[in-house]
């Protein structure tokens, strides 16, 4: 065991704190999956709500780093129709999260992930491609990913399903899901602090720690996006989000 700013770790709960932190900082890159990919590992070892106060740190860090490399690709109109509704969902999950254990948050997460998942493909093999045009629109999805990122950091499929809705190509895509998250990241900061009582100063030094993986994995989610045609990128998405969702299941 390793003792870490009053944390007892194992040497393999230490190995998987760091792939992580890989993880998240190819999500912020454009591998969106491999974020929500992340959660379950990381519940493994603090719990449901515990980790969601340690990898929140871990996820404005690797927000940096997407917005640096993205920013130009952003489409602002979009997130002025997001932001008020995801701190709506944010304050809800806030109350909600602590109503509910560990066992139904990673049930009620990963069927909130498939469900998505299914609206995706869906809307990905419609010959209509219908693309939603009133305000309703924009509140469903932005509360319900205020909530989901506020309970337990899984509003990645959410915000794949609005963004892929809009029919946004590949950069555009990862851009403006870039500053939604660094935003909504940093809003959700002092509930964390002050009513949830998840980040504390020790768990902030063991976030520092992960920096180098998470450096690693922004640049390792740069190359992969390079190298995925703007065509499969969009089922690439989808595959890495039916992944995410079945772990959080089962």
């Amino acid at each position: 065991m390793i003792e870490l700013f009053s944390f007892h770790l194992s040497h393999s709960d230490l190995g998987l704190l760091f792939v992580v932190a890989l993880l998240i900082g190819m999500s912020k890159t454009g591998v969106h999956g491999a974020g929500m990919a992340a959660v379950p590992f990381l519940a493994m070892i603090f719990g449901g709500k515990g980790s969601t106060g340690l990898l929140l740190p871990i996820l404005c860090m690797a927000d940096i780093f997407g917005v640096s490399y993205y920013h130009r690709h952003t489409k602002w109109s979009h997130l002025i129709k997001l932001f008020p509704w995801a701190a709506v969902g944010i304050l809800l999950g806030t109350y909600v999260g602590d109503q509910i254990d560990d066992s139904s948050f990673q049930l009620i997460m990963g069927l909130i992930i498939l469900l998505s998942l299914l609206l995706m493909i869906w809307q990905e093999r419609s010959k209509t491609k219908y693309i939603p045009e009133g305000w309703w629109f924009a509140a469903l999805l932005g509360v319900l990913g205020g909530f989901t990122t506020m309970v337990g950091n899984l509003a990645g499929s959410v915000m794949a399903l609005y963004l892929l809705t809009m029919r946004l190509p590949k950069n555009q895509y990862i851009g403006t899901a870039a500053w939604f998250f660094l935003v909504v990241n940093l809003f959700k900061v002092p509930f964390h602090v002050v009513v949830w009582e998840t980040i504390s100063w020790n768990s902030f030094y063991l976030d520092l720690i992960t920096i180098p993986a998470v450096v690693v994995g922004a640049f390792l989610g740069i190359w992969i996006v390079k190298k995925i045609p703007e065509l499969y990128y969009r089922w690439f998405i989808i595959a890495t989000t039916a992944l995410a969702g079945l772990l959080m299941v089962f």
